[in-house]
């Protein structure tokens, strides 16, 4: 029982973190979207952290992108969720400032019912409201099999740049 109690105090956790995705073109209408609504937790006696985000809480500039993206792309009616478990390599909690400090996290992201490893840099500092991570990598369309139609290709980048900000608190 006390190794659970302990455990429990060492988990750090959010449901307003934020994601941002981002697959615009030069020249044509941009394609982003925002979620305020990221559930993630770290626990700092394993350095483990996972996130968790529900693909209908996406918020597109137009409601029609919004639409597409949830029906033909990331059919989230099938696939309602993207996860990512992973570790944080080199976290020490007593050793964190106010000041970002870079560290390594690698792990396994689940977004349309595919996995794929992930290894991405991260910055990690104290808060006055906890602890602040932010992140940004690049997730591969084809990876995760999510098919845009022949007559768009060229209007939205197979490439997704993805930003992740959560502020944990005990």
């Amino acid at each position: 029982m006390f190794s659970l109690l302990a455990q429990a105090q060492n988990e750090w956790s959010t449901t307003k973190g934020s994601i941002h995705f981002e697959a615009s073109v030069p020249f044509f209408e941009e394609i982003k979207a925002t979620n305020n609504e990221v559930s993630c937790s770290v626990i700092l006696t394993t350095n483990e952290i996972n996130c968790t985000v529900y693909i209908q809480q996406f918020r597109f500039k137009l409601p029609l992108m919004q639409q597409h993206f949830n029906e033909n792309y990331l059919e989230s009616d099938r696939y309602p969720k993207a996860s990512f478990i992973g570790r944080i390599e080199k976290l020490n909690y007593e050793s964190l400032t106010e000041k970002p400090n870079e560290y390594t996290i690698k792990g396994i992201i689940k977004i349309h019912g595919k996995s794929k490893p992930v290894f991405c840099k991260a910055w990690i500092n104290k808060s006055n409201n906890g602890l602040s991570l932010s992140t940004t990598f690049i997730l591969n369309t084809e990876d995760f099999n999510i098919k845009i139609p022949v007559i768009i290709t060229s209007k939205i980048s197979k490439q997704v740049s993805t930003t992740l900000k959560v502020t944990l608190t005990e």
